[in-house]
């Protein structure tokens, strides 16, 4: 009995922090409005490292931006790539830099040179196997001058095709982007996408960019994101969340487990640099969530607790997960809600 209560309260706090994000995404306010001509300037940084493969399909997409072509500059930033990439045929106003490396993070030296060689006032970074929709920089544009912000998080989301693994990742993502969403609803943001991310060149050069968190490989967002929240000159007030399908960015899933595996270690590798009370605290619940899962499975098992409370604490965690999915998908991938409890 004892260590089903235990398993259950540890269910109770999970879904304690995991319905305030369900119940913050509601109170991200979808961004309508009526397009006015377009004013703001945008350098649009694209780190790569042997991309050959998947940049054609994003320079096309940028090519498509409706969006005046003098308002806005592409800027490829090529880590050492091996892999024969050319720039042919094509009439965007795109910049190809080589990454001057100074640190230990490729992907943050390259914004930084990006940034260094940028001729506009906002930087809007993405990936190398991104799709960006048309409207992508005039939204962006109607945003930055509807709200008084110097920095704007999108959305992400998978093109997944049906595979399991693909569909594995995309409900994951789905649940990393509700928690983003829902952390901005709460007024306690932790995370965001470097493929869709875009703040004032002012902004990263008065928080010295990435200085403080140079010595970790990933997290060029999310520390850039944490170190506004923490500056007396900016702080939350002057962050924004852009909620519309025309600010919504397509990326690659992992195409093999291997590659699963490595992702999810250079993610690892930034979490304990991590500063935020609440992202501490949100990571925590997530994982005695989870970890109750798998010690009820144990216990049912070597006859510790009865089966049915084990059914109890698995049904519990997949309502709060589907709940989660559920107002995510909403905006995110509204044609797949009906497949979520089962996947779930």
């Amino acid at each position: 009995m004892i260590f089903s209560l235990i398993l259950l309260f540890f269910i109770f706090v999970y879904g304690f922090f995991i319905l305030r994000l369900a119940f913050g995404i509601n109170k991200v306010p979808y961004f309508f409005t009526k397009y006015k001509s377009p004013e703001t300037t945008f350098s649009i940084v694209v780190p790569f490292r042997n991309e050959a493969k998947v940049l054609p399909e994003l320079l096309d997409s940028l090519s498509g931006l409706n969006y005046p072509k003098d308002l806005f500059e592409i800027i490829l930033v090529d880590d050492e790539s091996d892999d024969g990439f050319e720039l042919i045929n094509h009439d965007q106003n795109i910049k190809v830099l080589k990454n001057i490396r100074k640190s230990n993070s490729p992907k943050k030296d390259a914004i930084e040179t990006a940034i260094l060689n940028s001729k506009f006032s906002w930087i809007i970074t993405t990936d190398a196997d991104c799709i960006v929709p048309e409207n992508w920089l005039k939204t962006l544009d109607a945003f930055i001058r509807e709200n008084n912000v110097e920095m704007v998080v999108g959305a992400v989301s998978y093109r997944a095709e049906n595979d399991f693994l693909q569909h594995f990742q995309l409900l994951e993502m789905m649940s990393l982007q509700g928690a983003t969403i829902g952390s901005f609803g709460i007024n306690h943001p932790f995370m965001c996408n470097g493929a869709n991310f875009a703040y004032t060149k002012n902004l990263f050069k008065s928080l010295n960019g990435f200085d403080d968190s140079n010595q970790i490989a990933s997290g060029d967002d999310v520390f850039l994101l944490q170190k506004t929240l923490n500056s007396s000159a900016y702080g939350l007030p002057k962050i924004g969340y852009l909620k519309n399908h025309d600010f919504l960015v397509l990326t690659q899933p992992c195409f093999s487990l291997q590659a699963l595996i490595q992702q999810r270690i250079r993610w690892a590798s930034k979490a304990s640099a991590y500063k935020n009370f609440f992202s501490k605290s949100v990571a925590l619940a997530v994982f005695i969530g989870n970890l109750a899962i798998v010690l009820g499975l144990l216990f049912s098992l070597f006859g510790w607790m009865p089966f049915w409370d084990f059914y109890i604490l698995f049904s519990l965690k997949i309502v709060l997960d589907f709940v989660l999915l559920y107002q995510t998908g909403k905006f995110i991938q509204p044609h797949q809600i009906r497949f979520y409890l089962l996947s779930t």
